[in-house]
């Protein structure tokens, strides 16, 4: 009798649990994220950990679990990428209308191979595909690194990920806005010689131009990455400032398209303050990572 009346109790209260569950979810996923955020890494030095690889069957058991893990969170990439691509196709067309309005519109481009403009169909919606998946990849990343990072490092490194999708879309604007219609005209009238632009040629080099540009404005992530990591070095990047310097005036003139002063100027004066600002950012990482130790000496 008692089992058939916590029978009937079970299925009456299901409809209320079911809510509860559903209500009670988001504090639930916050309350575990809370807890994952303040989870301290197990620390060992990088020598004792390829030393236990090759000695200890436990430890090759772990990085072979690592390494699963990675796979899955590259397929779920691979996954969002698909999903922003497909996404794309709806507005593709007025992004393709809208990516030719430098040049003076689609009418202004011609067509020789058959299938050139489904080529070009797919190109621009990979590059919608990654934009729209930018934030979900990096969080995926972001999964699979953070149980080796400080609570600290951790937060900050969560906090930046809007502003790595603001830079990467803040650099391909810059790249539409100021580069295109600067460099444009001057490779088209090159030598006064009529050019016959292509959809395939145009749209490769122009979406070739903004994802790179978009690529090099993410600096400021990197920079603070491979500072967490122990990589690079705040007072290093402020020493090196002059070889940094050189190699962006490279860069720029290599993502360019053309190389006179004035387009390569454009990328680089950009460039050049947001090596600045990840100078700072890199104190920053560093004075939040001694405050992280210094707040743990007591409690050891």
């Amino acid at each position: 009798m008692r089992k058939i009346l916590g029978g009937i109790w079970k299925v009456v209260t299901a409809p209320f649990r079911a809510v509860w569950w559903v209500i009670s979810l988001p504090f639930r996923l916050i309350k575990k994220g809370l807890a994952f955020l303040k989870l301290e890494p197990a620390e060992r030095p990088l020598s004792d950990v390829f030393v236990s690889v090759v000695s200890e069957k436990e430890a090759r058991q772990a990085l072979i679990e690592e390494l699963d893990t990675l796979r899955k969170h590259l397929l779920r990439s691979v996954i969002w990428l698909f999903l922003g691509v497909v996404l794309s196709f709806t507005f593709n067309q007025q992004v393709i209308e809208f990516l030719a309005v430098p040049i003076g519109g689609l009418e202004k481009l011609t067509a020789i191979d058959v299938t050139e403009s489904i080529g070009v169909f797919m190109k621009v919606s990979l590059v919608c595909g990654v934009i729209l998946a930018f934030i979900p990849i990096y969080f995926e990343f972001w999964l699979f690194a953070a149980p080796g990072l400080r609570p600290s490092e951790k937060t900050f490194s969560l906090i930046s990920m809007p502003f790595a999708a603001l830079l990467f879309v803040g650099g391909m604007a810059f790249c539409y806005y100021v580069i295109l219609p600067n460099g444009l005209p001057i490779l088209v009238n090159f030598l006064d010689i009529k050019s016959e632009l292509r959809p395939n040629s145009y749209f490769s080099f122009v979406t070739n131009l903004m994802f790179w540009l978009g690529v090099a404005f993410e600096f400021p992530v990197i920079i603070v990455i491979l500072t967490m990591i122990r990589v690079v070095k705040p007072k290093m990047l402020k020493d090196q400032w002059r070889i940094a310097v050189v190699i962006i005036a490279i860069l720029a003139a290599v993502i360019t398209p053309t190389v006179d002063p004035v387009n390569m100027s454009l990328v680089m004066l950009p460039t050049i303050g947001l090596y600045i600002i990840s100078i700072g950012l890199s104190y920053l990482v560093v004075y939040l990572q001694g405050r992280s130790r210094s707040e743990e000496e007591p409690s050891a």
